[in-house]
């Protein structure tokens, strides 16, 4: 099994962020079966000068905590009291930045995947490209929650990162701002998400982005 190395997470968050795109995220669920999914959209989180970060002002609570760990860690968090959203830990140890995955395309355990995503209302099973579509739905698709935030992604069993086969070219990587942060002041226009040209497994697409790559 070959994962990324602590060296390869040891670096800013907007390089981290697109290097990973492509990657092969895993998790072997409590039952064994391994779930994975490669890495097609990704955001990157600076740290205390980002307004947009939960590490904004160096602010350190016990759910931040992870952010400040090393390059590597998990942080999972919770929100609007209903998703999991996980982030991969960029930088050194006390440089709270971090990269947040934001879609998958799924490739292994996708019928593990379709029971913890639930049927749509009509009893149908979700499509494959509506299983990791969002940091909330790859997390449920994923069975990540917070009992896995804080995890060292280079050693642990169940959660790691797959390097990639191959670089995507330039022009297949579509630059873009960030989703939902409306409230971040001057970084609310910063450029720090990017995704795979093409993927229908992309969460939110920016045609004019696409234009101009």
């Amino acid at each position: 099994m070959t994962r990324l190395s602590r060296r390869s997470y040891s670096i800013d968050a907007p390089t981290l962020a697109q290097r990973l795109l492509g990657a092969t995220l895993v998790r072997v669920a409590d039952n064994g079966v391994r779930l994975a999914g490669r890495i097609v959209e990704t955001e990157a989180y600076c740290g205390p000068e980002d307004q947009a970060a939960h590490s904004y002002k160096a602010r350190r609570t016990e759910r931040t905590e992870p952010m400040f760990g090393v390059g590597g860690t998990s942080y999972v968090y919770f929100t609007y009291g209903m998703h999991h959203c996980m982030n991969i830990v960029a930088g050194r140890l006390d440089e709270p930045v971090a990269v947040l995955l934001r879609a998958l395309e799924p490739t292994e355990g996708l019928e593990e995947m379709r029971t913890n995503r639930r049927p749509r209302r009509d009893g149908q099973p979700k499509p494959d490209d509506d299983l990791c579509s969002g940091p909330a739905k790859l997390c449920q698709a994923m069975g990540i929650d917070r009992l896995m935030t804080g995890l060292d992604m280079t050693t642990h069993d169940r959660l790691w990162v797959e390097p990639r086969a191959r670089a995507p070219r330039p022009d297949q990587i579509v630059t873009t701002t960030r989703v939902g942060i409306d409230n971040a002041g001057d970084w609310v226009d910063a450029p720090l998400r990017w995704y795979l040209r093409g993927s229908p497994h992309v969460s939110v697409r920016d045609p004019e982005a696409e234009r101009r790559a």
